[in-house]
C-alpha cells in the first residue's frame, strides 16, 4: 500500500487508513471479536493508520485497538486518537492542561502505550482555535512525553485554516468526500504548504457513497444515521456528510456509471479522495473484515481527469446548492 509522509508527525501513513468509530458505538452493536477481525483484515491489507477517540464507546474502540496491537505484537501502526468529546455539550472552558493530562492518561491506559502517537482535539468549540493557552498546553503534553504530536478534528473550513496556522500542529482531520468538495480550493493547498497532514473522515458519507442503500433502507435505533439525521445529537455534517438522504441517493445513481468494472462504488469514492493533492490518508470505517479488505483495495489506479470533471459536475448540480458554504 502507498504511504504518505506527514511531515510534522515524522511518520508515514498508509493512504487508506481505518476509522474505528464503528468499533465503539453509534453504528449498532459490534462485539470485541468482530472488532479484532476488522483490525486483522485491515492490517493484513496494508493499513497502517488507525483513527479512534476516547468517546467511541467511552473508550471501547481504544481498548480494542490496544488489545489488538498488544496481542499481535505490531509496532508499525500509527494510532491517532481524539480527546474532548466525552464532555457534552462541549464547552471551551474544559480545554485545559489538567484535563488534557487526565484525558490522555486515560487514552494511554486504554491503548496500553506510554506515548500516544497523535492526539487530536475532537471537534472543539470554534473559540478554542484562537486560544493560545490551549495550544501551549498541547505543547506541554509533547514535552512531557504523553503525546508525540497533536492535531485537530474540525467541522468547518475556517476552523481548519485557523488550526493550520498553528506552528506545531501536525494534522487536521475533516469531513471530505465527493459530496463535500469545498475544501479543495483553500484548505488542501494551505495544509500542503504548511506541511500539515490532512486526514479525510466520513469518506463514504456515512455509507451513501457505498452505493448499497436506497429509499427503503433503514438503520438501527442506536445508529446515528437514524437519530442524528436532523443534527439533534451532534453536527449534522457528520451524518451523510450533511446531505439530504434522497439527494445523496440520486447523486450516487448519477455517479454509478463512472465506476470502473473492476471496482465498487465505495472503492471509487475512496480513490477520488486520495487523488486530491494534499490528502495524507482517508479513514473509512468497517463493520466486518470484508469491508475492511474492500476499503484497502481502493488504492488502485488514479481516476482520469475526464471522470474527475464528471464527478465535479454532479457535485455542482445536486450537492453544492443544498449544502452551500456551510462547511
Amino acid at each position: 500500500m502507498e504511504t504518505r509522509e506527514i511531515p510534522r508527525l515524522g511518520r508515514d501513513a498508509s493512504v487508506i487508513g481505518l476509522g474505528t468509530w464503528q468499533l465503539g458505538a453509534d453504528w449498532g452493536d459490534v462485539s470485541l471479536g468482530d472488532a479484532v477481525a476488522v483490525l486483522d483484515a485491515a492490517y493484513d491489507s496494508g493499513v497502517r493508520f488507525f483513527d479512534t477517540a476516547d468517546a467511541y464507546g467511552d473508550g471501547a474502540s481504544e481498548r480494542a485497538i490496544g488489545t489488538f496491537l498488544r496481542t499481535r505484537g505490531y509496532t508499525d501502526v500509527v494510532v491517532a486518537t481524539k480527546i474532548g468529546r466525552r464532555v457534552m455539550p462541549q464547552r471551551a472552558d474544559v480545554y485545559t492542561l489538567d484535563n488534557f493530562r487526565a484525558w490522555t492518561d486515560r487514552s494511554r491506559e486504554n491503548l496500553g502505550v506510554d506515548t500516544l502517537d497523535l492526539v487530536q482535539l475532537h471537534c472543539p468549540p470554534t473559540s478554542v482555535y484562537a486560544d493560545d493557552e490551549v495550544f501551549a498546553a498541547l505543547d506541554t503534553l509533547v514535552s512531557e512525553g504523553r503525546i508525540a504530536a497533536y492535531g485537530v478534528s474540525v467541522e468547518t473550513r475556517d476552523e481548519a485554516l485557523a488550526a493550520i496556522a498553528r506552528p506545531n500542529l501536525a494534522s487536521v482531520q475533516l469531513v471530505f468526500n465527493a459530496f463535500r468538495q469545498a475544501p479543495i480550493a483553500g484548505v488542501l493547498p494551505a495544509a500542503a504548504a504548511a506541511g500539515v497532514g490532512l486526514i479525510a473522515r466520513v469518506p463514504l458519507a456515512s455509507g451513501l457513497l457505498s452505493g448499497k442503500y436506497d429509499e427503503n433502507s433503514t438503520f438501527a435505533e442506536n445508529d446515528h444515521r437514524t437519530y442524528n439525521r436532523d443534527g439533534s445529537a451532534f453536527d449534522i455534517g457528520e451524518t451523510f456528510a450533511g446531505v439530504d438522504f434522497a439527494t445523496g441517493l440520486e447523486a450516487v445513481r448519477r455517479l454509478a456509471p463512472l465506476v470502473p468494472a473492476d471496482a465498487t462504488m465505495a472503492q471509487f469514492a475512496l480513490r477520488w479522495i486520495i487523488d486530491q493533492p494534499g490528502i495524507s490518508t482517508v479513514i473509512p470505517g468497517a463493520r466486518n473484515a470484508d469491508q475492511a479488505r474492500g476499503n484497502a483495495a481502493a488504492a488502485v489506479a488514479p481516476i482520469s481527469d475526464d471522470v474527475q470533471a464528471q464527478i465535479a459536475a454532479v457535485y455542482e448540480e445536486l450537492i453544492a446548492p443544498q449544502i452551500g458554504q456551510r462547511w
